[in-house]
Order: structure tokens, then sequence, then C-alpha cells
């Protein structure tokens, strides 16, 4: 696999990363409650994409889900594999998941869009679009914003995006939007998550 700008950047503070955001207990209590009951109704396999050091992954799988974490850093597969034995990780990355059309229920992909060029975005919801069964469901989180834009992010360039335009964006690669939800906190960029379900093929 061609190690890409954003892997590369990522491998470089991975034990950085790991040290201050690699554990379950750093994300929000109401994202836990979100991606906890999306999860409930999944049916079948879930792909945690962008997996990172694997907590998403881990909590997941101890509340009895079917998942599997897929990083492109093999420093973070590294560690996951480590921290949390029995729980299946590799390197993969979202612009190519390598799994068969129509074989997973869930793809978990928080703040794993991030750093993708706005330009490539449809693409890859079509590649997961392709990857979920008929009925299979999407959560995405992400950065909020007025509009479509880039900005510093601490490891390499990220982008905001507006709920609505991010919503048309899964909409248009085969899903139907279920949930739209943005937060603001001090001291922290604004959030926003969309639930989705698959619902036609993707365009080719």
């Amino acid at each position: 696999m061609v190690v890409s700008r954003v892997g590369a950047a990522y491998a470089k503070r991975a034990g950085e990363y790991i040290d201050a955001l690699g554990f379950i207990e750093a994300t929000a209590e109401q994202d836990r409650k979100l991606i906890g009951a999306w999860a409930e109704d999944v049916p079948g396999l879930i792909l945690d994409v962008g997996c990172g050091p694997g907590h998403w992954t881990a909590w997941l799988h101890q509340r009895g889900h079917n998942v599997e974490g897929v990083d492109p850093v093999p420093a973070f597969i590294d560690h996951a594999t480590a921290t949390y034995p029995g729980v299946p990780f590799r390197v993969g990355q979202a612009e190519h998941l390598h799994v068969a059309d129509a074989s997973l229920g869930g793809i978990l992909a928080w703040y794993s869009l991030i750093h993708t060029d706005p330009a490539r975005v449809p693409a890859v919801l079509g590649g997961f679009a392709r990857a979920l069964t008929p009925d299979g469901s999407l959560a995405l989180g992400f950065f909020d914003g007025p509009v479509v834009a880039a900005f510093d992010h601490t490891v390499t360039t990220a982008y905001f995006w507006p709920i609505d335009t991010l919503a048309e964006r899964v909409e248009e690669a085969g899903f139907t939007v279920t949930l739209r939800h943005t937060r603001s906190e001090p001291g922290a960029r604004p959030h926003g998550a969309i639930i989705a379900r698959r619902t036609r093929s993707a365009p080719d």
C-alpha cells in the first residue's frame, strides 16, 4: 500500500497521538451514546475505518459487536493489536477498503475523512455505499463549519464541512440521512455527526 501524505503525517506523531487520544475515555460521552445506539441497529460486520489506536473498535467489540478496525498507519495497528488482543485490526484506508461489495453491515468513519480533499470525498462515500449491504448504515464524525474550508490541523491540513453540504454528498452516494447532529463546546472546534442508511446503489 502506498503511504499517503496523511498517513505519513500521522506516522510521525503516532506515539504522541496514542498518549493523548488513544483511549475511549478521551472521547465525548455524547459520541459514545450516539455510536453505541447506532451500532445496536447495524445488521452485520462493522468496519471502523481510520480506527487509529483502535479504541472505538475495541469498545464496540466489548459491547458484543462484530467489528474490525482498519487504518493506514502501521504504528496504530501495531498498538491496537497489542493493546486489544482478540480484536481484529489490519492496515487499510478509506479509499481502498479491500472488502467485497455488499459485505458490511456498518461503516464507522469517525473523523476519518477530515483530511480528505473535498473533491475526493464523493468517491470515498461511493465506495462506502458499495461495501455496505442494502440496509447497511454509515456513521460519520467531522468538523462542522459554515463553508467547506481547509484549516491547519495539528497533524496535517483538515477541512470543515457544513453539515447540510456533507449530508447532500452522503445522499448523492446512495444513502438516506437519518440523523444530523452538531455541537459546539468552549475551546473545541464545532463537531458534526451524520448517520445514514444505504438505500440504493451508489453511482458508478
